[in-house]
């Protein structure tokens, strides 16, 4: 029943002729133009020209703009937004106590600056690479493709500007005189699902994996759900089916490879061991070849003595006539007298010692462009085994045209993704670089840009800060450092009871939002305030602490051997990444599942998300390092240590009521566990506190360290 109303839905629905005479008409199909910027009365509440837009949207409403945050409430809130990390009491401090009027900008600067804004702003761009630790499928094997994310971080680092960062992960292999770097730059194609099971069609796979490539790069640059036209015309955009097939065509002549991954001075040591190598086995080669040309003249001088030393099958060998023997009798001939011969032995030597001195490198997948093309067509509903009419490599005929070149590459696609003439790229990345900052963009659903999308609640402002990307030389550090110094930016977030008529979902922006975190940030959040983060930036992905169990979901039983050390901390943007069996504690707090693309996650809220912040192992042993760590700080009163460890958690002093709170549940913990003090041992898990701390008061600082993180405000951007 349900496929004969969609076969119904189907019929009814517009042809593509239609659609397409009506694309015109829709704005993201037209090239942003830049607007003037607006005229506005209330021009005391402007920064700079975002708030120009704004404005010019509340005042017909009578609307004003909310009052800036509190001081506090704005270093937590941009320093999350642009490291991921909250900030510490000294940096809170010292930015109260920073009375210039450019205090605030040179806190973004700052913040900008830091390596960690690179995490930070990666962990966004991986969601829609679909990032993951494993190839997905029943199977799941771990892959090694961390030298593409790592290379995502220092891109953002060094605002690599994003037409450069668009090529480079488009077709970084097809650039002239390519490094190593833009090879590992293409790891963006390689984050597909990849199938290794028994019996499977690999064909339909590395076809799988290709329209994988297609619909990722038409939802991360253009905003648009292309996949819809793989199988027919698409129903809403215009896109015709052999568009799609066009946009194929670019990447069906791609073949799957890995590149070596290192410091300069291994990679450099290894290519000239390798070049050494390769003059030993050929002057072993030719030397061989010489020495198989005296094997005879070896075999008449062996005495009886010789020949009784070697093995049975051997002495048969040499006791059959020559013409008579059996290729296998004339290779163990020709394998003996290779080693009885010194000269063998010496050169087999030398090239085994050199193997040993050949560092160990890992590899990270690449994509790399093949010799022989491979012929593109329309699949015939979709299907490979059933070949349509031959298609070249091009581009939706409703977008700006591609360069006429013989043979378009990867290359040409990229350049003309981020071609200032495309309507969609530069509005597609602005429009997530606000939603970052606000929960959603001016368009919100940030994947469909087409015309079943929603209209931009600010249009002007929209195309605006697209055409303004551009001309900044596509940098993103720039652009993040306008959006967050504006007035709009830093305003509070409290609910006013004056916009619940009028703008009850603030599309207006009369404030600022609320923000669940994000699932890596809450626990790095939590590392941070107990003070045990390793800030190491990149490396292999690493296994924190996970419920038991977890690997036995699979079908395959994977191992998970808690690190120790400093990886044991890492962010957790770091945590392995398995697509069958992933961390919980992601997965409960909204990551997404790397399956496909994502350029938006949820964010819900459910039980098992206190629950998580309240029991699971991590967690408690997080809140073990916090309690440890106000214990052995210079506070010496219960008042104060409680002060301590609500700033640690949330930046700003607790209120008189909050910190009544907390020193009447502190009073009643240490009670109960001075009672039953088998329960204090039993939270810490048979770990004996640090010299000078009884059990029983670590247990009780433990309960307070678990509430605090328990708070909605811990885990909320305000």
């Amino acid at each position: 029943m349900k496929r004969f109303l969609a076969c119904i839905l189907i019929l009814t629905l517009p042809s593509p002729q239609t659609r397409a005479d009506d694309a015109d008409a829709h704005w993201s199909f037209r090239p942003p133009i830049r607007p003037v910027v607006p005229a506005v009365a209330d021009t005391a509440a402007v920064i700079n020209s975002i708030d120009n837009f704004i404005i010019a949207r509340l005042e017909p409403h009578n609307i004003e703009p909310s009052a800036p945050a509190d001081r506090v409430t704005l270093i937590r809130r941009v320093s999350l937004d642009l490291t991921g990390l909250p900030p510490s009491v000294e940096q809170v401090d010292a930015f109260l106590h920073d009375d210039q009027p450019d205090a605030y900008e040179r806190l973004v600067d700052q913040l900008l600056a830091s390596p960690h804004f690179g995490e930070r702003w990666a962990r966004h761009w991986l969601d829609g690479a679909r990032y993951a630790d494993s190839d997905g499928f029943n199977i799941d094997a771990p892959r090694t493709v961390w030298p593409y994310r790592d290379w995502v971080i220092d891109a953002f680092n060094h605002d690599m500007p994003f037409d450069r960062f668009t090529v480079a992960q488009i077709a970084g292999d097809l650039l002239p005189d390519a490094t190593r770097h833009q090879h590992i730059a293409t790891g963006f194609n390689r984050n597909t699902l990849h199938n290794r099971e028994g019996g499977i069609d690999r064909e339909q796979f590395r076809v799988e994996r290709t329209v994988d490539r297609v619909n990722t790069v038409g939802e991360v640059f253009l905003g648009l759900t292309v996949g819809c036209a793989r199988c027919h015309e698409h129903k809403f955009d215009p896109i015709a089916q052999a568009e799609y097939y066009r946009l194929f065509a670019f990447f069906n002549n791609a073949d799957e490879s890995t590149a070596e991954v290192g410091s300069d001075h291994d990679l450099a040591r290894a290519e000239a061991v390798r070049a050494q190598l390769a003059a030993l086995n050929t002057e072993l080669a030719s030397y061989t070849q010489a020495l198989d040309g005296r094997r005879e003249a070896w075999l008449r001088d062996l005495t009886d003595s010789d020949r009784a030393s070697f093995k049975p099958d051997v002495r048969a060998a040499i006791a059959a006539p020559a013409d008579q023997r059996t290729a296998e009798q004339n290779r163990r001939l020709t394998s003996t007298h290779q080693a009885q011969d010194t000269g063998y032995q010496q050169r087999s030597a030398a090239i085994n010692d050199l193997k040993k001195r050949l560092p160990k490198l890992e590899t990270s997948l690449v994509l790399r462009e093949r010799g022989e093309r491979r012929p593109t067509t329309v699949h015939i509903a979709g299907d490979f085994t059933r070949p349509g009419d031959p298609v070249e490599p091009g581009v939706p005929a409703v977008l700006h045209d591609l360069p006429k070149v013989q043979n378009p590459s990867r290359v040409d696609l990229a350049r003309w993704l981020v071609d200032p003439a495309n309507p969609l790229t530069a509005r597609v990345t602005v429009n997530r670089m606000w939603q970052r900052f606000f929960g959603r963009g001016p368009v919100e659903p940030s994947n469909d840009f087409g015309t079943q999308g929603t209209p931009p609640t600010h249009p002007q402002l929209l195309d605006w800060l697209a055409t303004e990307f551009v001309a900044r030389d596509w940098s993103v550090k720039e652009m993040l450092r306008l959006m967050v110094t504006s007035a709009t930016y830093r305003q509070s977030s409290y609910r006013r009871d004056d916009l619940a008529a009028v703008d009850p979902f603030n599309k207006l922006l009369a404030r600022q939002r609320r923000l669940r975190l994000e699932a890596e940030t809450i626990r790095d959040t939590a590392l941070a305030a107990c003070n045990t983060l390793c800030r190491d930036v990149g490396g292999p992905s690493v296994f924190p602490l996970q419920p038991a169990g977890v690997m036995a979901l699979g079908q395959m039983k994977r191992p998970w051997k808690v690190s120790e050390g400093g990886d044991r901390y890492r962010r957790g943007m770091y945590t392995f990444f398995w697509r069958a069996t992933p961390h919980p504690a992601l997965m409960v707090f909204d990551a997404p599942n790397s399956m496909a693309a994502c350029t938006r996650r949820n964010r819900s809220n459910t039980p098992l998300q206190a629950l998580t912040l309240l029991n699971d192992g991590a967690f408690v042993e997080f809140a073990r390092h916090l309690a440890v760590r106000v214990l052995t700080s210079p506070a010496t009163y219960d008042d104060e240590r409680i002060g301590l460890a609500f700033r640690l958690c949330l930046s700003r002093e607790p209120g008189p009521t909050e910190l009544s709170r907390l020193a009447e549940l502190l009073v009643q913990q240490r009670a109960g566990f001075q009672a039953e003090p088998d329960e204090a041992a039993a939270l810490l898990a048979g770990d004996a506190p640090p010299r000078g701390i009884a059990p029983t008061e670590l247990a009780a600082w433990m309960s307070v360290a678990r509430v605090l993180m328990n708070l909605d405000e811990f885990i909320t951007r305000e």
